[in-house]
Protein backbone atom coordinates (compact mmCIF):
# COMPACT_ATOMS: atom_id res chain seq x y z
CA UNK A 1 0.00 0.00 0.00
CA UNK A 2 1.27 3.05 -0.80
CA UNK A 3 0.20 6.45 0.89
CA UNK A 4 0.83 9.95 0.50
CA UNK A 5 1.59 12.67 4.23
CA UNK A 6 -2.07 14.31 3.65
CA UNK A 7 -1.96 17.83 3.22
CA UNK A 8 -4.29 20.14 4.53
CA UNK A 9 -6.35 22.05 2.17
CA UNK A 10 -6.06 25.73 2.31
CA UNK A 11 -9.33 26.88 4.71
CA UNK A 12 -11.43 29.53 3.47
CA UNK A 13 -12.78 32.23 5.85
CA UNK A 14 -16.27 33.28 5.82
CA UNK A 15 -16.14 37.02 7.87
CA UNK A 16 -18.91 37.20 10.72
CA UNK A 17 -21.12 39.27 8.95
CA UNK A 18 -21.52 37.02 5.92
CA UNK A 19 -24.68 34.81 7.19
CA UNK A 20 -27.37 34.84 5.09
CA UNK A 21 -31.02 36.45 5.61
CA UNK A 22 -33.74 34.10 5.91
CA UNK A 23 -36.33 35.15 2.91
CA UNK A 24 -39.28 35.94 4.60
CA UNK A 25 -42.27 33.79 4.07
CA UNK A 26 -44.44 36.63 2.74
CA UNK A 27 -41.78 37.95 0.46
CA UNK A 28 -41.76 34.10 -1.25
CA UNK A 29 -45.44 34.82 -1.59
CA UNK A 30 -45.75 37.78 -2.92
CA UNK A 31 -43.01 37.84 -5.32
CA UNK A 32 -43.11 35.00 -7.56
CA UNK A 33 -41.27 36.25 -10.42
CA UNK A 34 -38.11 34.50 -11.19
CA UNK A 35 -35.34 35.56 -13.71
CA UNK A 36 -33.05 33.77 -15.94
CA UNK A 37 -30.24 35.45 -17.15
CA UNK A 38 -28.41 33.34 -19.79
CA UNK A 39 -30.58 31.55 -22.19
CA UNK A 40 -28.48 29.27 -24.36
CA UNK A 41 -29.16 25.37 -24.81
CA UNK A 42 -29.56 25.07 -21.28
CA UNK A 43 -31.06 28.02 -20.55
CA UNK A 44 -33.19 28.17 -22.92
CA UNK A 45 -34.37 24.58 -21.48
CA UNK A 46 -34.81 25.68 -17.90
CA UNK A 47 -36.89 28.58 -19.57
CA UNK A 48 -39.16 26.38 -21.14
CA UNK A 49 -39.88 24.37 -18.47
CA UNK A 50 -40.71 26.56 -15.85
CA UNK A 51 -43.65 28.52 -18.54
CA UNK A 52 -44.68 25.05 -18.95
CA UNK A 53 -44.89 25.25 -14.81
CA UNK A 54 -46.86 28.48 -15.18
CA UNK A 55 -43.96 30.56 -13.73
CA UNK A 56 -43.99 34.29 -13.85
CA UNK A 57 -40.47 34.75 -15.98
CA UNK A 58 -38.18 37.39 -17.11
CA UNK A 59 -35.23 36.64 -19.41
CA UNK A 60 -32.14 38.21 -20.81
CA UNK A 61 -29.00 37.12 -22.65
CA UNK A 62 -26.10 38.78 -24.43
CA UNK A 63 -27.42 37.94 -27.43
CA UNK A 64 -31.20 39.25 -27.83
CA UNK A 65 -32.39 37.54 -29.92
CA UNK A 66 -31.37 34.00 -28.09
CA UNK A 67 -34.09 35.54 -25.55
CA UNK A 68 -36.78 36.85 -27.70
CA UNK A 69 -37.35 33.12 -29.59
CA UNK A 70 -38.59 32.17 -25.75
CA UNK A 71 -41.62 35.12 -26.13
CA UNK A 72 -44.22 32.99 -27.63
CA UNK A 73 -43.27 31.18 -23.93
CA UNK A 74 -45.44 34.17 -22.38
CA UNK A 75 -42.07 34.96 -20.57
CA UNK A 76 -40.77 38.84 -20.37
CA UNK A 77 -37.23 40.30 -22.21
CA UNK A 78 -35.88 42.59 -20.54
CA UNK A 79 -33.01 44.88 -22.16
CA UNK A 80 -30.38 44.74 -19.39
CA UNK A 81 -29.54 42.17 -16.65
CA UNK A 82 -30.98 44.91 -14.00
CA UNK A 83 -33.86 45.64 -15.73
CA UNK A 84 -34.47 41.63 -15.48
CA UNK A 85 -33.64 40.99 -11.79
CA UNK A 86 -36.27 43.72 -10.79
CA UNK A 87 -39.18 42.03 -8.52
CA UNK A 88 -37.59 38.97 -8.62
CA UNK A 89 -37.40 36.58 -6.26
CA UNK A 90 -34.69 33.90 -7.46
CA UNK A 91 -32.20 34.85 -10.07
CA UNK A 92 -31.20 31.56 -12.29
CA UNK A 93 -27.30 31.82 -13.92
CA UNK A 94 -26.74 30.34 -16.74
CA UNK A 95 -23.79 31.59 -18.26
CA UNK A 96 -20.40 30.68 -19.86
CA UNK A 97 -18.05 30.83 -16.94
CA UNK A 98 -16.30 33.06 -13.97
CA UNK A 99 -15.81 36.06 -16.08
CA UNK A 100 -19.08 36.61 -17.61
CA UNK A 101 -20.74 35.79 -13.81
CA UNK A 102 -18.89 38.38 -12.36
CA UNK A 103 -19.84 40.94 -15.41
CA UNK A 104 -23.36 39.88 -15.21
CA UNK A 105 -23.79 40.36 -11.20
CA UNK A 106 -21.99 43.48 -11.21
CA UNK A 107 -24.62 44.58 -14.05
CA UNK A 108 -27.68 43.63 -12.42
CA UNK A 109 -26.68 45.00 -9.08
CA UNK A 110 -29.16 47.85 -9.43
CA UNK A 111 -32.04 46.31 -9.96
CA UNK A 112 -31.50 43.31 -7.26
CA UNK A 113 -34.31 42.76 -4.47
CA UNK A 114 -32.56 42.74 -1.35
CA UNK A 115 -34.15 39.49 -0.21
CA UNK A 116 -33.58 37.76 -4.20
CA UNK A 117 -31.67 35.20 -4.36
CA UNK A 118 -28.95 34.04 -6.93
CA UNK A 119 -28.79 30.81 -8.12
CA UNK A 120 -25.63 30.48 -10.25
CA UNK A 121 -25.48 27.29 -12.24
CA UNK A 122 -22.52 27.82 -14.02
CA UNK A 123 -19.75 25.68 -14.20
CA UNK A 124 -16.82 27.57 -12.44
CA UNK A 125 -13.58 27.65 -11.05
CA UNK A 126 -13.53 26.75 -7.20
CA UNK A 127 -11.49 29.04 -6.14
CA UNK A 128 -13.05 31.64 -7.87
CA UNK A 129 -16.24 30.66 -6.89
CA UNK A 130 -15.97 30.20 -2.82
CA UNK A 131 -14.19 33.73 -3.15
CA UNK A 132 -17.40 34.99 -4.65
CA UNK A 133 -19.95 33.44 -2.88
CA UNK A 134 -18.17 34.57 0.72
CA UNK A 135 -17.32 37.85 -1.17
CA UNK A 136 -21.37 38.75 -2.45
CA UNK A 137 -22.74 36.76 0.72
CA UNK A 138 -21.11 39.45 2.99
CA UNK A 139 -21.85 42.69 0.77
CA UNK A 140 -25.56 41.36 1.34
CA UNK A 141 -26.00 39.73 -2.19
CA UNK A 142 -27.60 36.40 -1.22
CA UNK A 143 -25.66 33.97 -3.60
CA UNK A 144 -25.81 30.08 -3.91
CA UNK A 145 -24.21 27.83 -6.42
CA UNK A 146 -26.10 25.42 -8.06
CA UNK A 147 -24.01 23.54 -10.93
CA UNK A 148 -26.07 20.93 -12.45
CA UNK A 149 -25.57 17.46 -14.13
CA UNK A 150 -28.43 18.49 -16.95
CA UNK A 151 -28.70 18.84 -20.83
CA UNK A 152 -30.79 21.01 -22.74
CA UNK A 153 -33.18 17.96 -23.29
CA UNK A 154 -33.33 17.48 -19.98
CA UNK A 155 -33.71 20.39 -18.44
CA UNK A 156 -36.83 20.71 -20.36
CA UNK A 157 -38.25 18.15 -18.70
CA UNK A 158 -37.03 18.51 -15.42
CA UNK A 159 -34.65 16.21 -14.84
CA UNK A 160 -31.20 15.59 -13.84
CA UNK A 161 -29.35 16.53 -10.92
CA UNK A 162 -28.62 20.16 -9.30
CA UNK A 163 -25.74 20.67 -6.99
CA UNK A 164 -25.67 23.31 -4.31
CA UNK A 165 -23.23 24.84 -2.22
CA UNK A 166 -23.15 27.63 0.20
CA UNK A 167 -25.11 29.19 3.34
CA UNK A 168 -27.58 26.15 4.33
CA UNK A 169 -30.32 28.78 4.94
CA UNK A 170 -30.53 30.08 1.18
CA UNK A 171 -30.79 26.30 0.31
CA UNK A 172 -33.42 25.75 2.30
CA UNK A 173 -35.18 28.73 1.19
CA UNK A 174 -35.07 27.82 -2.63
CA UNK A 175 -34.90 24.02 -2.52
CA UNK A 176 -38.49 23.66 -3.42
CA UNK A 177 -37.59 25.46 -6.74
CA UNK A 178 -34.85 24.02 -7.23
CA UNK A 179 -36.50 20.55 -6.72
CA UNK A 180 -39.07 21.17 -9.67
CA UNK A 181 -35.85 21.65 -12.03
CA UNK A 182 -34.49 18.44 -11.36
CA UNK A 183 -34.81 15.09 -10.72
CA UNK A 184 -32.45 15.07 -7.98
CA UNK A 185 -30.79 18.10 -5.76
CA UNK A 186 -28.19 17.43 -3.43
CA UNK A 187 -27.10 19.99 -0.71
CA UNK A 188 -23.44 19.15 -0.60
CA UNK A 189 -22.19 21.51 2.24
CA UNK A 190 -21.37 25.52 3.03
CA UNK A 191 -18.09 24.94 1.89
CA UNK A 192 -18.90 27.31 -0.89
CA UNK A 193 -16.39 25.78 -3.37
CA UNK A 194 -17.23 22.26 -3.09
CA UNK A 195 -20.38 22.21 -5.58
CA UNK A 196 -17.75 23.60 -8.01
CA UNK A 197 -15.20 20.91 -7.47
CA UNK A 198 -17.61 17.91 -7.99
CA UNK A 199 -18.82 19.34 -11.01
CA UNK A 200 -15.53 19.18 -12.54
CA UNK A 201 -15.07 15.88 -11.32
CA UNK A 202 -18.08 15.01 -13.05
CA UNK A 203 -17.48 16.27 -16.38
CA UNK A 204 -14.11 14.69 -16.11
CA UNK A 205 -15.74 11.67 -16.15
CA UNK A 206 -18.10 12.55 -19.04
CA UNK A 207 -15.06 13.84 -21.05
CA UNK A 208 -12.54 11.66 -20.20
CA UNK A 209 -15.11 8.67 -20.88
CA UNK A 210 -15.97 9.84 -23.98
CA UNK A 211 -12.26 10.47 -25.50
CA UNK A 212 -11.80 6.80 -24.31
CA UNK A 213 -14.40 5.76 -26.19
CA UNK A 214 -12.55 7.56 -29.13
CA UNK A 215 -9.27 5.43 -28.53
CA UNK A 216 -11.83 1.95 -28.17
CA UNK A 217 -12.96 2.83 -31.70
CA UNK A 218 -9.96 3.79 -32.88
CA UNK A 219 -8.36 0.32 -31.69
CA UNK A 220 -11.00 -1.05 -33.36
CA UNK A 221 -10.62 0.62 -36.51
CA UNK A 222 -7.02 -0.21 -36.74
CA UNK A 223 -8.17 -3.78 -37.38
CA UNK A 224 -11.17 -2.79 -39.72
CA UNK A 225 -13.35 -3.94 -36.84
CA UNK A 226 -16.61 -2.09 -37.33
CA UNK A 227 -17.34 0.81 -34.61
CA UNK A 228 -20.60 -1.45 -33.80
CA UNK A 229 -19.15 -4.25 -32.89
CA UNK A 230 -16.53 -2.55 -30.58
CA UNK A 231 -19.04 -0.93 -28.23
CA UNK A 232 -20.26 -4.80 -27.67
CA UNK A 233 -17.50 -4.86 -25.24
CA UNK A 234 -19.73 -3.02 -22.42
CA UNK A 235 -22.21 -5.71 -22.53
CA UNK A 236 -19.27 -8.33 -21.85
CA UNK A 237 -18.14 -6.85 -18.71
CA UNK A 238 -19.54 -3.82 -16.54
CA UNK A 239 -17.05 -0.52 -16.52
CA UNK A 240 -18.96 0.76 -13.63
CA UNK A 241 -18.22 -2.05 -11.57
CA UNK A 242 -14.66 -1.63 -12.52
CA UNK A 243 -14.71 2.41 -11.67
CA UNK A 244 -16.51 1.43 -8.18
CA UNK A 245 -14.17 -1.14 -7.23
CA UNK A 246 -10.86 0.23 -8.29
CA UNK A 247 -11.60 3.71 -7.26
CA UNK A 248 -13.00 2.68 -3.76
CA UNK A 249 -9.22 0.70 -3.77
CA UNK A 250 -7.16 3.39 -5.19
CA UNK A 251 -9.18 6.71 -2.51
CA UNK A 252 -7.92 4.53 0.22
CA UNK A 253 -4.47 4.10 -1.35
CA UNK A 254 -4.34 0.20 -1.59
CA UNK A 255 -2.24 -0.66 -4.62
CA UNK A 256 -1.91 -4.13 -4.28
CA UNK A 257 -1.98 -5.42 -7.31
CA UNK A 258 -4.49 -7.13 -9.56
CA UNK A 259 -3.40 -6.13 -12.61
CA UNK A 260 -0.08 -5.42 -12.64
CA UNK A 261 1.16 -1.45 -13.76
CA UNK A 262 3.59 -3.20 -15.96
CA UNK A 263 0.92 -5.58 -17.43
CA UNK A 264 -0.96 -2.88 -17.95
CA UNK A 265 1.96 -0.97 -19.72
CA UNK A 266 2.33 -3.81 -22.49
CA UNK A 267 -1.36 -4.49 -23.18
CA UNK A 268 -1.06 0.12 -23.84
CA UNK A 269 1.62 -0.78 -26.02
CA UNK A 270 -0.50 -3.31 -28.22
CA UNK A 271 -3.72 -0.75 -28.07
CA UNK A 272 -1.28 1.74 -29.52
CA UNK A 273 0.40 -0.39 -32.29
CA UNK A 274 -3.30 -1.77 -33.13
CA UNK A 275 -4.70 1.54 -33.62
CA UNK A 276 -1.88 2.39 -35.89
CA UNK A 277 -1.73 5.94 -37.53
CA UNK A 278 -5.63 7.19 -36.25
CA UNK A 279 -5.43 9.87 -34.05
CA UNK A 280 -6.15 8.82 -30.60
CA UNK A 281 -7.05 11.11 -27.72
CA UNK A 282 -5.76 9.52 -24.60
CA UNK A 283 -3.99 6.46 -24.69
CA UNK A 284 0.03 8.33 -25.41
CA UNK A 285 -0.72 10.47 -22.49
CA UNK A 286 -1.37 7.79 -20.13
CA UNK A 287 1.73 5.68 -21.88
CA UNK A 288 3.78 8.40 -20.70
CA UNK A 289 2.39 8.59 -17.20
CA UNK A 290 2.56 4.64 -16.56
CA UNK A 291 6.49 5.01 -17.95
CA UNK A 292 7.07 7.34 -15.34
CA UNK A 293 5.97 5.52 -12.73
CA UNK A 294 7.55 2.37 -14.12
CA UNK A 295 10.93 4.16 -14.22
CA UNK A 296 9.89 5.22 -10.25
CA UNK A 297 9.75 1.85 -9.29
CA UNK A 298 6.14 1.21 -9.36
CA UNK A 299 5.54 -1.45 -12.11
CA UNK A 300 4.62 -4.45 -10.32
CA UNK A 301 1.84 -2.19 -8.36
CA UNK A 302 -2.07 -2.26 -9.31
CA UNK A 303 -2.43 -0.26 -12.07
CA UNK A 304 -4.63 2.12 -9.74
CA UNK A 305 -1.59 3.50 -8.83
CA UNK A 306 -1.75 6.04 -11.73
CA UNK A 307 -3.53 7.58 -9.18
CA UNK A 308 -0.55 7.81 -6.76
CA UNK A 309 0.18 11.37 -6.57
CA UNK A 310 -3.43 12.42 -6.15
CA UNK A 311 -4.67 10.36 -2.96
CA UNK A 312 -4.13 12.28 0.33
CA UNK A 313 -3.19 15.55 -1.17
CA UNK A 314 -6.12 17.58 0.50
CA UNK A 315 -7.92 16.90 3.96
CA UNK A 316 -11.36 18.17 3.43
CA UNK A 317 -12.69 20.49 6.00
CA UNK A 318 -15.43 22.91 6.36
CA UNK A 319 -14.59 26.47 6.05
CA UNK A 320 -14.25 28.52 9.17
CA UNK A 321 -17.09 31.10 10.46
CA UNK A 322 -14.60 32.84 11.77
CA UNK A 323 -12.58 36.09 10.73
Amino acid sequence: MFTRAPHPAPRVERPASSAPRQAPREYLTRMTRIAFLGTGLLGSGFVEAAAKRGDDITVWNRSPNKARALEPLGVRVARTPADAVREAASVHLVLKDDAVVEEVIEQLRPGLDRDAVILDHTTTQPALTAERSLRLNAEGVQYLHCPVFIGPAAARAGKGTILAAGPRALFDARKDELSRMATRVEFVGERPDLAAVLKLCGNAFIIGISALVADVLAIAGGSAVPPSQAMRIVELFDPAAVIAGRGKSMTAGDFTPSFELAMARKDVRLMLETAGSLPLAVLPGLAARMDELIAEGHGSSDVGVLGLDSVGVAEYSEPSTAR
